[in-house]
């Protein structure tokens, strides 16, 4: 089969042939359907997360058809359709997966870092961290929902209930989602994008900003919560500073840049400083559940498995209004 690995040295992705992989006991064998371009996929590709394996393949936002099964995989059909996301295993029994939190489980598996994703026209998951996918959305317009809305929900229900104005610093994949979500429940946003990128907040108040601009900005009222989707430690002081008191910040990035050191009184006032770390199998289905309900306008570019480079490249510099797919 054709793959497309990810090679660090040369921040770059390389076509590969590789045997059709087999399904484990739990596992499926997917035909790839489609599979997004995550910016965790570009830090893969750019070395700035250390591989877990010599030209692994990326992908982690699968949609794809089951064409076999291992000897214990139950949950799916053949034929069905399924969606693979970042959290491909954890191991069940550490006290965070005990407590609930298997997003920070001691010993994750991770789909496109730790087994190879979806940059392929195959690929194996567990069936077990595996999605079922609202009908409402074809294969390229499921993809992105599968990370760039699972991480982008999670965020958001990080922000807290009572939050009316929320800021969303970095407007890509996961912004141009969490924008309409938000939007649909009665909150104001406000939307920061590279400065000059007419292009990119025109996008945002077309899906429903009620004000967008630049990340050297400040935003005509604070912010009861600021969103950061961009891996730019510098934009953690001037979110700090956008948001009220008692207001949180949350880190939405697997990788972010170094935070330059910034005076106390940005944090003082009971301002809130906090990351978000993959996600859980049950952040995914009520996310899924939502998406269903809502009728999200996921604005997607397609890209052939060829061109995959292009497809990094597009993401990296930020010339895709949605997110970029890949079609094998």
């Amino acid at each position: 089969m054709r793959a497309m690995a990810a090679d660090p040295t040369g921040r770059r992705l390389v076509a590969v042939e590789r045997p059709l992989p087999q399904p484990g006991p739990h596992e499926l064998l997917l035909q790839v359907l489609a599979c997004g371009v995550c910016r965790t996929d570009l830090h893969l590709v750019d070395g700035e997360l250390p591989p877990h394996g010599t030209l692994v393949v990326p992908g982690h936002e699968i949609v794809g058809r089951v064409v076999a099964q291992g000897s214990a995989a139950r949950r799916f059909e053949p034929g069905q359709r399924v969606g693979v996301p970042w959290l491909g295993g954890s191991c069940g029994t550490c006290e965070f997966c005990a407590g609930g939190r298997e997003n920070l489980c001691d010993r994750p598996v991770f789909t496109g870092w730790d087994r190879d994703g979806g940059f392929a026209d195959y690929a194996t998951a567990d069936e077990r961290f595996c999605f079922a996918l609202p009908d409402r959305y074809d294969d390229r317009h499921a993809a992105p929902l599968l990370c760039a809305g699972l991480i982008g929900h999670r965020a958001w229900r990080m922000a807290g209930d009572g939050a009316k104005r929320i800021g969303l610093y970095g407007f890509g994949a996961a912004a141009h989602l969490l924008c309409q979500l938000a939007v649909a429940h009665g909150q104001q946003v406000f939307a920061f994008t590279r400065a000059g990128d007419d292009r990119s907040q025109a996008f945002a108040r077309s899906l429903g900003a009620g004000w967008a601009g630049g990340t050297d900005e400040r935003p005509p009222e604070p912010l009861d919560a600021a969103l950061l989707f961009a891996p730019a430690g510098q934009l953690v002081p001037q979110a700090l500073r956008a948001v009220r008191k008692g207001g949180t910040v949350v880190c939405a990035s697997i990788h972010m840049s170094d935070i330059p050191s910034f005076p106390y009184s940005l944090l003082w006032g009971e301002r809130v400083l906090r990351s978000v770390a993959n996600l859980t199998r049950a952040d995914g289905e009520a996310f899924l559940r939502l998406a269903a309900g809502i009728g999200l306008q996921v604005h997607v570019q397609p890209f052939a498995l060829a061109d995959a480079n292009a497809a990094v490249q597009a993401v990296r510099a930020g010339r895709v209004d949605g997110a970029a797919v890949l079609v094998p």
